[in-house]
């Protein structure tokens, strides 16, 4: 009997449906055994949020301070043949209840000397979420061996208008009616599944053949050079806002709410004006800058830890 193990946090439900459609064809195989683990911060992260709420978790998200978490309820001494991380990202970072997890002893038991194997749900900028992951793996002596992200395909602009209206009212509704549906498309979970099918067959043969290659030529890895120099240039933004907040203390202190606020302001400021900008520039050096983001491109469509961020 093979045995998966899938760790996930999903405060939507969205990745969770994802979770299940790459294992739908895993489940109905009987020589396989999948063990689900949900991460449960204590107290729970709210869903819908306020808007102070959801700027209010920003600081911590990007320095990567952990919170409480449940205990895990997984048998740890198992010999579980895959590990699955499932994830979202928070502010281009791994959502906290996963940070809390990868820093924890807890990880560090359950994944020593395993494979691993990620998924990510997420609006549209993953990449230096799992430059976080691929380090906290590798330090929790794992080996990472398959990527698979799905990725909300609509318009950047539109995508940020539809995730605002769902987070902070909690209906997956069609805006105003006339707006697509916010988040990753039914269709493209629905048709997720077909990665299972390779996890299956590499699960079943003991050499465990499975390959980022493999995953790729079924769409599980697709880099947007145009969004990867975005990323880059958001996240020295984001670091500096990130330890300006923290300065003035804690998640939840009273203290720093001025300057909480002042990021909410920034960040809708970022959206409505800076975004367009900074897209026409990410056009513009993605043409000067050709050949570097080829090997860029490369570089993040695998797995290897070969440079830091």
């Amino acid at each position: 009997m093979k045995k998966i193990l899938v760790i996930y946090y999903s405060q939507t439900g969205q990745l969770k449906d994802v979770v299940d459609s790459i294992l739908a064809p895993i489940e109905k195989n009987p020589e396989v055994s999948v063990v689900y683990e949900e991460l449960k911060p204590k107290p729970p992260y709210p869903f819908p949020w306020t808007a102070y709420q959801f700027c209010d978790v920003f600081p911590e998200s990007v320095a990567e301070v952990s919170c409480d978490l449940q205990p895990i309820s997984c048998d740890m001494d198992e010999n579980y043949d895959l590990i699955i991380l499932a994830y979202t990202v928070w502010y281009l970072s791994p959502s906290i209840p996963v940070t809390a997890f990868l820093q924890s002893m807890q990880a560090e038991t359950i994944m020593h000397g395993r494979p691993v194997l990620t998924i990510i749900g997420c609006r549209n900028m993953w990449l230096l979420a799992q430059e976080k992951v691929k380090q906290k793996i590798k330090k929790n002596g794992a080996h990472l061996i398959g990527n698979i992200v799905l990725t909300d395909k609509t318009n950047n602009l539109v995508g940020v208008l539809t995730i605002a209206v769902w987070m902070l009212t909690g209906k997956k509704d069609r805006f105003l009616k006339f707006f697509p549906h916010p988040g990753i498309s039914d269709q493209d979970i629905k048709e997720a599944g077909r990665f299972g099918e390779n996890i299956l067959r590499a699960v079943a043969d003991d050499r465990f053949t499975l390959t980022q290659t493999d995953l790729n030529t079924r769409g599980a890895v697709t880099v947007n050079p145009a969004l990867l120099i975005m990323e880059k240039r958001v996240s020295k933004v984001f670091k500096i806002w990130s330890d300006f907040i923290r300065q003035k203390g804690a998640a939840g202190d009273p203290k720093r709410s001025k300057r909480v606020r002042a990021f909410m302001v920034y960040l809708i400021t970022a959206v409505i004006v800076l975004a367009p900008l900074a897209a026409i520039l990410a056009s513009v050096l993605k043409i000067v800058m050709k050949d570097k983001l080829a090997t860029e491109v490369e570089y993040y469509t695998q797995n290897s830890l070969i440079k830091s961020e």
